[in-house]
């Protein structure tokens, strides 16, 4: 949200001295934590960690003399792995070598962290060194509340409706008539300047089955309009202060909180903005519940069929995160089934003006890519190893927002070509005055533009909500439960929503996509806006406190062919989705635990699969056994009696099969071996 409500990573660069060049110095001038690095060890140095910790406990010792020698005179407090052990997805983690990464605590009376980084990048067995970057959120104001009295007045402000929600009306993100906001016979909106929505839901309104983790503010869980599509761990119990499924956190059962490492989310501390339950409700809002707004991907109305919220929360009140607290929640979201990252943050453009934004932040990929080694190997694990190889998607997506500096290149990590980074446009398709745009900038999407809205501001309106984005806040923030913010902070979920929604119609056309497939394809399904990048757009500067400056103007021809591919549309994203790209999704291979029963879902793998039956044929069933055949809704369970792999087919009533392997082992799980 620009530079009253956006997150602003406060990042200076840091520099790895290579084994080759030891003699420079590493600088780090921006806020980190002073007594602690993030070091890249050797499998050698790592397994001795491993064998002097218990379960990932913290020790102080290496086991190698070389290193412990360093941590000697370093006046080392404790070594802890960055990472949780997670049994189930351990081998994984251990191929992408963030097994290998350990947070090493010190005294740091004794010594800088500058020298202690520079120590351990000379030393053979470590293979790269990180600081742990803290993270400030650059204001703590709040959202603008909508009113109860302007619940009737925004229901009016708008002629076409789709959905039960009463709020639907005023968001013209999602259903732009063309006649909002007019005034003495000028309109500054644009028909169908929206995410396109109406037309998309046509096709789905959102599938159970597909995770969004947002990484942000806590989200209020329990919100009208949100609780029933906030994802649920069936594996813990809040509060119990117990890790029930393993995953290396205890009672996570909407998400984690990184900032207190607890599975309590906090969303009402006196610091916080509500953005996290902002940004949740235009991805996932209850759609049809007769209720508040609608969503991009908040279901039908029938029981649970939005796309599920994973709470990933990285910042809480006026307190700072940190590199460590982020890189967690990006391997959490991953390994436990979310499948798009929802980034409302980013580091500082590197075209930004430092007068207003302080130090700039990465100037090319390159750089970011030396200078934030772990942040960079969380975000691959995330793109490589979210998703499945069964399932509608395989891989994952990260979506960014590009910035709002007004600066002429988006903010790293989202500038890499590997991640969408989102700039963000009013209601008429014009970029929004503090949006960032071309390098870097991969596509648009809606996130409001109170400055070029100032002047329709009129005792029925507060100056922050004309042109804005509207959606779900707690009821401290806003007693409505609804309200206003700005920025491609707002922009970045219309994205993550659309993708959602284009992953939940792969599902139910149970077809397969690659991850980077299913990115091609947004960038190329959008609404082409050029044409409205014409002459100058005037708005007014509103500075909190100050009022309305002289009114300004931004060159048009400036963003031409610089804000992305286009403007996201979620129509011609889904009807792409529908035509010849992926692949049929198939019944996948079975892996499974000797002793134990693995129960699948078989509709999962057919189109219309809850209407159909299912047979199954086991070439030995003296390997493994079906102890249950799922009917209409039924699951089936199968048993590992002996180690070995066999030949199956599964047969559906409408006479589609597919052939498959059972393989039994001693250790097994769905992504191979332990």
């Amino acid at each position: 949200m620009k530079s009253k409500l956006i997150y602003i990573l406060l990042l200076l660069l840091f520099v790895s001295c290579s084994k080759e060049d030891l003699h420079q110095e590493i600088t780090q001038p921006a806020p980190y934590m002073d007594s602690e690095v993030l070091v890249k060890f050797t499998p050698q140095v790592a397994q001795l960690l491993a064998q002097a910790s218990c379960e990932g406990s913290r020790v102080t010792r290496s086991g190698s003399m070389t290193v412990d020698a360093l941590l000697e005179r370093i006046g080392t407090l404790s070594i802890e792995r960055v990472f949780p052990i997670d049994k189930s997805t351990e081998q994984r983690t251990a191929q992408s070598g963030l097994d290998l990464w350990y947070v090493v605590r010190f005294d740091s009376s004794i010594i800088s962290v500058e020298q202690v980084a520079r120590r351990f990048a000379a030393l053979g067995q470590v293979q790269s060194v990180d600081v742990n970057r803290t993270i400030k959120r650059a204001y703590t104001g709040k959202a603008t509340p909508l009113s109860e009295e302007r619940v009737e007045m925004a229901m009016a402000e708008c002629t076409r409706a789709t959905t039960s929600d009463p709020l639907l009306p005023a968001q013209w993100n999602l259903i732009n008539s063309g006649d909002q906001f007019c005034k003495d016979g000028v309109i500054k909106s644009v028909k169908d300047a929206d995410v396109q929505c109406q037309q998309a839901w046509q096709r789905t309104m959102g599938d159970k089955s597909v995770i969004v983790a947002v990484l942000d503010e806590g989200i209020f869980v329990e919100h009208p309009d949100l609780k029933d599509n906030i994802w649920v761990n069936e594996g813990e119990t809040l509060y119990a202060d117990t890790d029930a499924d393993g995953n290396g956190y205890k009672d996570d059962v909407h998400g984690y909180n990184f900032v207190h490492q607890s599975g309590k989310i906090v969303w009402n501390d006196a610091y916080d903005s509500g953005h996290g339950t902002h940004v949740a409700g235009v991805i996932s809002a209850i759609n049809n519940n007769g209720v508040g707004i609608s969503s991009i991907a908040g279901g039908d109305g029938s029981a649970g069929s939005g796309v599920k919220i994973m709470v990933c929360q990285i910042f809480s009140g006026n307190m700072a995160t940190s590199i460590l607290s982020t890189v967690r929640a990006i391997k959490y979201a991953a390994d436990n089934g979310a499948v798009v990252l929802q980034c409302s943050w980013g580091y500082v453009s590197p075209c930004a003006n430092v007068y207003d934004w302080g130090e700039a932040g990465f100037s090319s990929k390159e750089e970011w890519m030396t200078g934030s080694p772990l942040e960079r190997e969380a975000l691959e694990y995330f793109t490589h190893n979210a998703g499945s190889a069964s399932g509608a998607i395989e891989g994952g997506i990260a979506v960014f927002a590009g910035g709002n500096e007004s600066a002429a290149a988006a903010g790293f990590p989202g500038a890499a070509e590997e991640y969408v980074s989102v700039a963000a446009t009013a209601a008429d398709f014009t970029p929004a005055v503090y949006t960032n745009y071309g390098s870097g900038i991969t596509i648009s999407a809606p996130g409001g533009d109170q400055d070029y809205y100032y002047d329709y501001v009129d005792q029925t309106h507060n100056y922050g909500e004309v042109g804005c984005i509207l959606s779900t806040l707690p009821y401290h923030i806003a007693p409505s439960g609804y309200g206003y913010m700005e920025g491609t902070s707002m922009a970045c979920p219309h994205v993550s929503g659309v993708v959602a929604l284009g992953i939940s119609y792969a599902t139910e056309l149970r077809r397969h996509f690659k991850a980077e497939e299913l990115q091609k394809l947004l960038e190329q399904s959008v609404t082409p806006i050029d044409s409205y990048m014409t002459g100058k757009k005037s708005y007014r500067r509103y500075v909190a406190d100050i009022g309305p400056l002289q009114p300004m103007q931004i060159n048009m021809a400036d963003y031409r062919g610089k804000m992305g591919t286009g403007q996201v549309n979620a129509d011609k994203f889904l009807a792409a989705i529908a035509g010849d790209a992926g692949v049929e999704m198939v019944f996948p291979n079975l892996y499974i635990t000797l002793g134990s029963k693995m129960a699948v879902d078989p509709a999962r793998y057919f189109v219309d699969g809850q209407a159909l039956t299912y047979t199954v044929s086991i070439a030995d069933t003296s390997i493994v056994s079906l102890s249950e055949q799922g009917g209409a809704q039924g699951l089936m369970v199968f048993n590992g009696l002996n180690s070995g792999s066999t030949a199956a087919t599964i047969t559906a009533s409408n006479g589609k099969s597919f052939n498959f392997t059972i393989t039994v082992r001693r250790k097994a799980n769905d992504n191979g071996w332990l």
